[in-house]
C-alpha cells in the first residue's frame, strides 16, 4: 500500500483488522510504503482488503494498493514486524496535525499522567513532516531520537493495541522534550511554570517568542493595542495584517462571521489561518488589519498553544517569528540572534525541528476553502498528474516562492518559501530543494523554470547544471489550475497577476490564453499600463494611476494632493518614455484605481491597494458597471480607457469610494465574461481556468464564476495550491513533465 499511511496508526489498524477477520501474517513499513502479508479464508481476505480503504486512519490517504497471490503458507497468528529499508522510496510523509479529541483530554484531566504537557501526541494527531529526516518514518529517523522512551511510554509504543502504538513523536514529562520560558535577564523557568509565566506576559501585553511546531511565532494581547502597535514598529510590518489565534470558535463567532464551510476549516487537522469577514455591529481589533473588514483567524494547533490560550488572553496574535520578508526562525540560536529585538521573552524547547514549516492560510471563496499559502497540515501531501513523467523539479517564482518535485504520476509543492530578495530566504529556498529531494529520494532529470531572468529561482536554475526547460509565467499559472483538477485538455485560461515575464521579455499580467500543459497561445489581454519608475510605482501606486489617467485622457486633478514636482517628473518620464515599461498586469489597473480614489496610493506590503480596494467594494453592491470594450485584434484588447474616465468622474462627482470599487469589480468581472465569449465563439472551448493572485479575491472571483457559469462555462478555481504564486511551481513541473512525456511517445 502505498500513500501517507506511515505515522498516521496504520499497522496497528492492520493489525486490528486482521485479528478481526481471524486472519495471520504480518505488516511492515519500507521506504516504498507498507507492506502487509495475509493469509486465510477466501470471503475474509475479500473483506479484509476491502475494509483497508474504507476504514483507514483519518490522517491516511491511500494512493494505491498493490495484491499479489502467495503460496499459502499456514502461519498462526498476525505480527507487526521491524522497519525495512528499500532500495528506492515511494512512501510520503504524513502532514503535521493538531491534538486530536483524545489527546486533548489527556491534555486536560489532572490525574493523567500528560496532564498539561505539551507535547502530547498519538498516531492520530502531532508532528511527523517538520521531525523526519528520512523515510522509512521511525523514531529514529525523526529528531525525536534525542528523546529515550522510558518504560511506561516503550510500552504504549509497543503495544500493536494501543493508539501509541509507533507513534513516533510518543513521549511524557519523564522521558520528553521540555520547556523553558527566558525573560529579561536570562530569568528562566521550566516546565508547566514556564507555560504559566509566557501565558502571563502575553496577557499583560509582553511580546513572546515561542517555539512552535515548524518554528518561532511572535505573540501578545490581540486587544492590547499598545503591545499590537509595538510588534509592528519592532517587526518593521506598519500595515499587513496580522493573525489572531482564538481560544475556541465561540472567540470567533464573538468577531467574524463563521459559516459551516469556515467552521470546518478551522477545526481541520492542518488548524489553518482562515480569513473571515468580520461583525458589522463589531469594531475592527486595534492595529490588527488597517483598512480591511476581514480578520485572520485560527484554533491552538499544538498542545503548546492550546495551554497558552487556556491560561493567557483568549484573543493573542500570532504571527511569524521574522523581520520583514525572511523566513521564520527555526534554531534556537538563530531565534535568539534574530528576534531579540523584537521579543521581550521567549518560550522555548529542546525538540529539534528538522524542516521549516510556517502557518497555513485559507479563505472561502466560492464555498470552499481556498489556499492562499501552503504550509503546515498542507505539506507534504501530494497531488496527481495526469501521466507519469521524468522526475522535475520546478523552482517556482521569485515572490511567494515554493518549489515543486514530481515522483511517478505525483507533484508535491513544498511549504511557501517566501520573497526570495532575501538572502536567508534565498539559503531557505536551496534548503527546501535538498531536504525535499532527500525525503521523496528523487534526482530531477529536468529543472522547469519561469522565463524572467532576474528571478533567483531562474538564475539558481541556470547554474544547476540539469537539463533545463523555461515555463512562460502565466501558462504555469493556469496550468497549475488545470492539473490540480486531474484534467490536462485545452482550455481558455484567465491569469491574472501583478506581473510577469512574456514571452518576448515584455511584461504581462492580464492574460486570456488558450492553452493545455504542453502550450499556450495568447489570444487576448488587458490594455497595458505605463509603470514610471517601473518598479518605484509598484510601491507608490499613485504613479500608476497617473499615468492610467494621462492614457485615457482624463483630468489629472485627482492627484492635485502630490507634490507639483513628484507629479512634473512623472509626468515628464511618461511623455519621454523614461524608465516607464508598460504592463498588462491586472494587479497594475486596481493600483491604479485605488490610487485614483485616493484609497491607497503608497503601499508598505504586496497588493495593499488591491487588498483595501476589495475590502471597499464588499461593503457595497454595485449599481451597474463601466464601460469595456474588446478591441478587435490578434491578441484582442480589454481598453479600460473608459472606465478609467468613468472613475474619474465619479471621484469628481462625489461618489462613495466603496460604490467605485464594487463597480470596478463587476467592470472587470463582466470583461472576463466578455473575453471567454469571444474565445468560445472562435474555439467552441468550454473549459475556463482562473488563476493568478487577482483570484484570491473573493469579490471579482466569485462574480467572474458566477457571471461565467451562467452563460453555460466549465469554470476551474484552485482548491490544492494557492492562485497565486505559491502555485507557479506546480504548473511548472506539470507543463515541463507534459512536454518530456510527449517527447517520450513520439521517440
Amino acid at each position: 500500500m502505498r500513500g501517507t499511511v506511515q505515522g498516521v496508526g496504520f499497522r496497528p489498524f492492520v493489525h486490528r483488522l486482521a485479528n478481526e477477520h481471524t486472519l495471520s501474517g504480518l505488516v511492515q513499513n519500507d521506504a516504498e510504503g507498507v507492506w502487509i502479508e495475509v493469509e486465510g479464508a477466501s470471503a475474509s481476505l475479500a473483506g479484509f482488503e476491502a475494509r483497508l480503504r474504507e476504514a483507514a486512519p483519518a490522517l491516511a490517504r491511500v494512493a494505491s494498493v498493490e495484491v499479489e497471490e502467495l503460496p499459502y503458507l499456514g502461519t498462526r497468528g498476525f505480527r507487526i514486524a521491524v522497519s525495512a529499508q528499500a532500495a528506492s522510496i515511494d512512501t510520503i510523509v504524513p502532514q503535521d496535525s493538531a491534538p486530536c479529541p483524545d489527546c486533548l483530554r489527556e491534555l486536560t484531566d489532572p490525574l493523567d499522567r500528560r496532564y498539561r504537557y505539551p507535547f502530547i501526541n498519538c498516531t492520530a494527531c502531532g508532528p511527523r513532516y517538520t521531525l523526519v529526516r528520512e523515510l522509512p518514518y521511525d523514531r529514529t529517523r525523526t529528531t525525536m531520537s534525542a528523546f529515550p522512551l522510558c518504560a511506561a511510554c516503550r510500552a504504549e509504543y509497543e503495544e500493536p493495541a494501543h493508539r501509541r502504538f509507533h507513534a513516533e513523536p510518543n513521549a511524557c514529562p519523564a522521558c520528553g522534550p521540555s520547556v523553558r520560558f527566558v525573560g529579561r535577564g536570562d530569568f528562566v523557568l521550566h516546565g508547566d511554570e514556564a507555560m504559566r509565566a509566557a501565558a502571563r506576559a502575553v496577557d499583560a501585553g509582553l511580546i513572546v517568542a515561542l517555539k512552535g511546531v515548524g518554528g518561532y511565532l511572535l505573540a501578545t494581547n490581540a486587544r492590547d493595542a499598545h503591545a499590537v502597535s509595538l510588534l509592528r514598529a519592532r517587526k518593521r510590518r506598519p500595515h499587513k495584517p496580522f493573525a489572531v489565534m482564538a481560544r475556541d470558535v465561540a472567540e470567533i463567532q464573538r468577531l467574524a462571521h463563521v459559516s459551516d464551510v469556515a467552521r470546518e476549516a478551522l477545526a481541520a487537522p492542518a488548524r489553518p489561518i482562515v480569513l473571515l469577514p468580520l461583525r458589522d455591529e463589531v469594531d475592527a481589533l486595534p492595529g490588527i488589519a488597517p483598512g480591511l473588514r476581514v480578520i485572520g483567524m485560527m484554533l491552538p494547533s499544538t498542545p503548546l498553544h492550546v495551554l497558552l490560550a487556556s491560561d493567557g488572553p483568549p484573543l493573542q496574535v500570532m504571527t511569524s517569528g521574522n523581520v520583514g520578508d525572511e523566513p521564520i526562525a527555526m534554531d534556537d540560536d538563530d531565534a535568539r540572534f534574530r528576534l531579540d529585538g523584537i521579543a521581550d521573552a521567549f518560550l522555548t524547547h529542546d525538540r529539534r525541528i528538522h524542516t521549516r514549516l510556517d502557518d497555513s492560510v485559507v479563505r472561502i471563496i466560492m464555498g470552499e476553502a481556498t489556499p492562499i499559502r501552503r504550509g503546515r497540515g498542507f505539506v507534504p501531501v501530494p497531488i496527481a498528474l495526469p501521466f507519469a513523467g521524468p522526475p522535475v523539479l520546478a523552482t517556482g517564482a521569485d515572490v511567494k516562492n515554493a518549489i515543486c518535485i514530481t515522483r511517478g504520476g505525483e507533484a508535491f509543492v513544498s511549504q511557501h518559501v517566501g520573497d526570495l530578495a532575501s538572502p536567508l530566504a534565498f539559503a531557505f529556498f536551496e534548503e527546501t530543494i535538498d531536504k525535499l529531494g532527500r525525503l521523496l529520494d528523487v534526482v530531477p532529470s529536468i529543472v522547469a523554470h519561469d522565463r524572467h531572468p532576474e528571478y533567483r529561482s531562474t538564475g539558481w536554475a541556470l547554474a544547476s547544471g540539469i537539463a533545463r526547460m523555461a515555463v512562460q509565467h502565466h501558462h504555469a499559472h493556469v496550468a497549475s489550475c488545470l492539473v490540480e483538477h486531474g484534467r490536462s485538455e485545452r482550455a481558455i485560461g484567465i491569469a491574472f497577476d501583478g506581473t510577469g515575464c512574456g514571452p518576448e521579455g515584455d511584461l504581462w499580467g492580464g492574460e486570456i490564453l488558450v492553452f493545455d500543459l504542453s502550450g499556450f497561445r495568447r489570444v487576448g489581454h488587458l490594455r497595458p499600463v505605463l509603470l514610471p519608475g517601473g518598479e518605484a510605482a509598484i510601491h507608490e501606486p499613485w504613479r500608476v494611476g497617473f499615468a492610467a489617467l494621462v492614457d485615457a485622457g482624463a483630468p489629472l486633478d485627482a492627484f492635485d494632493g502630490v507634490a507639483p514636482r513628484k507629479r512634473d517628473v512623472v509626468r515628464q518620464m511618461i511623455a519621454r518614455r523614461v524608465s516607464t515599461p508598460s504592463a498588462t498586469g491586472a494587479g497594475r489597473w486596481f493600483d491604479a484605481i485605488a490610487a485614483i480614489t485616493d484609497l491607497r496610493r503608497e503601499v508598505s506590503y504586496e497588493g495593499q491597494g488591491a487588498i483595501e480596494l476589495e475590502a471597499a467594494a464588499a461593503s457595497s453592491r454595485p449599481q451597474g458597471a463601466y464601460e469595456v470594450p474588446l478591441e478587435q485584434g490578434t491578441p484582442f484588447v480589454v481598453d479600460l480607457r473608459p472606465t478609467v474616465r468613468a472613475v474619474a468622474k465619479d471621484v469628481r462627482e462625489g461618489v462613495a469610494t466603496a460604490m467605485i470599487a464594487a463597480r470596478f469589480h463587476e467592470t472587470l468581472a463582466r470583461a472576463i465574461l466578455l473575453a471567454a465569449r469571444r474565445v468560445r465563439d472562435a474555439t467552441r472551448l468550454t473549459l475556463v481556468a482562473l488563476s493568478g493572485g487577482c483570484f484570491q479575491n473573493r469579490v471579482l472571483g466569485e462574480r467572474a464564476v458566477e457571471l461565467l457559469m451562467a452563460d453555460g462555462f466549465e469554470v476551474l478555481v484552485h482548491r490544492r495550491v494557492p492562485p497565486n504564486d505559491g502555485g507557479i511551481a506546480l504548473g511548472q513541473a506539470a507543463v515541463a513533465a507534459c512536454r518530456s512525456w510527449q517527447q517520450r511517445k513520439k521517440g
